[in-house]
């Protein structure tokens, strides 16, 4: 065989493989399809506490304002104006921290937890009044011991040097704001080098965040619920959605999208939790269209399915009595004409039950359907990077 025609048939050949290809090309969608959080521009080579790159001068104006806020208490939504070396607001916290636990936790999602858990610091109190709340026995009591910012600091340095955790994670720390940034900034000059998880219901004022721009390397915001309603009801705050709302942008503005070093721990960005509740499935949803439309795409999510009734729900009503004055035995009576009311309709005895207990609506369980439902909303909307498990026996990555 000539190499002439040896060419013209490898030509051939060519020609139809690029044919075939160019079909296949032409027939996929055009748009990318992408299924790994952990790959650029995701992916950091090494990565550097934002607090560490503060000057000594951002450091020094961020110490004055934390003590100004101290005395004059504006920074949660509450704005309650005390002076915190006197009394207390809301939150019922002082000038000083009031410490719960602090130890390394392996409760938080994989990628912050890692393999030596995260270096969590629970704070006793809290600006809102959830009623369903998993920690109520921290957050509503104040159960715990008082710390001055610079023994925190030093607690933060224990952390790192005997648990080697991965971060340290400031729970519930809304309400302590001044205190935690003095306490980041004297741990950065006692040799702290991990990053800080800013753990929050998400109940944050801009002041508030713009003290801590610069000092927080990951947000982890909890975005409850989006009704007025529901907030007024089991948050005890109007207007919590459209603070969280804003908080949420500010969080993202200064961080960005959640980033990963190779080994598959967060090192910055925004991570948003959502609790899904029994019945407000329709509200996680709306939650979801606004982390889409209004933050990012690309936001990191974590649809919880971990509620359980806590706190105030299913506690038994508190029953008020109406006596009138002068109707001998009207106690007993009203009770008589309740009984024969409810014999009168049997079919509502099982609701009338439930009542019995406070918040009845919320007072079990979620179940795989509403859970579901919101994460197909999330999908719905674009997003696409979740906080699953793995499908394999190694490290969630």
């Amino acid at each position: 065989m000539s190499l002439s025609s040896s060419r013209a048939r490898t030509g051939l050949r060519d020609s139809s493989l690029r044919h075939r290809l160019t079909h296949l090309i032409a027939g996929r969608p055009r748009h990318r399809i992408r299924s790994l959080h952990l790959a650029p521009p995701f992916l950091l080579d090494d990565y550097t506490p934002r607090y560490q790159l503060l000057s000594e001068v951002e450091a020094s104006k961020k110490r004055s304002l934390a003590y100004a806020h101290l005395r004059n208490c504006n920074l949660c939504p509450r704005l309650c104006g005390v002076n915190r070396y006197e009394r207390t607001g809301m939150c019922l916290i002082g000038h000083n921290v009031k410490v719960n636990v602090i130890a390394p936790h392996f409760g938080e999602e994989p990628c912050i937890q890692g393999h030596n858990g995260s270096g969590s610091v629970f704070f006793s109190g809290c600006n809102l009044r959830c009623t369903f709340c998993q920690n109520h026995d921290i957050s509503h009591q104040r159960n715990g011991f008082d710390l001055e910012p610079e023994e925190l600091a030093q607690w933060y340095l224990k952390l790192q040097d005997v648990g080697h955790v991965h971060n340290i994670n400031l729970v519930t720390p809304e309400h302590v704001v001044p205190q935690v940034a003095l306490s980041i900034l004297h741990a950065r000059d006692l040799g702290l080098k991990v990053p800080i998880v800013y753990n929050t219901s998400a109940f944050d004022s801009l002041a508030s965040l713009e003290l801590m721009d610069g000092l927080v390397d990951i947000y982890l915001p909890d975005f409850k619920v989006w009704s007025a309603a529901t907030s007024r009801r089991l948050l005890k705050a109007d207007d919590y959605a459209a603070t969280a709302s804003e908080s949420i942008r500010a969080m993202h503005a200064q961080v960005g999208d959640l980033c990963f070093t190779p080994d598959g721990i967060a090192k910055r960005g925004l991570l948003v939790r959502h609790l899904v509740m029994p019945g407000k499935e329709d509200e996680g949803a709306q939650i979801m269209r606004f982390l889409a439309e209004r933050v990012s795409r690309d936001v990191f999510v974590n649809i919880m399915e971990q509620y359980r009734p806590d706190a105030h729900v299913g506690k038994p009503k508190r029953r008020r009595v109406a006596k009138e004055k002068g109707n001998e035995g009207g106690e007993g009576e009203g009770e008589d004409a309740a009984a024969v009311e409810h014999d009168a309709r049997p079919e509502d005895k099982g609701s009338a039950e439930k009542e019995e207990v406070r918040y009845a609506d919320i007072n079990r369980p979620v179940t795989k359907d509403e859970i579901y439902s919101v994460r197909k909303a999330a999908e719905a909307v674009g997003l696409w990077r979740f906080c699953d498990p793995p499908r394999h026996d190694g490290f969630a990555l």
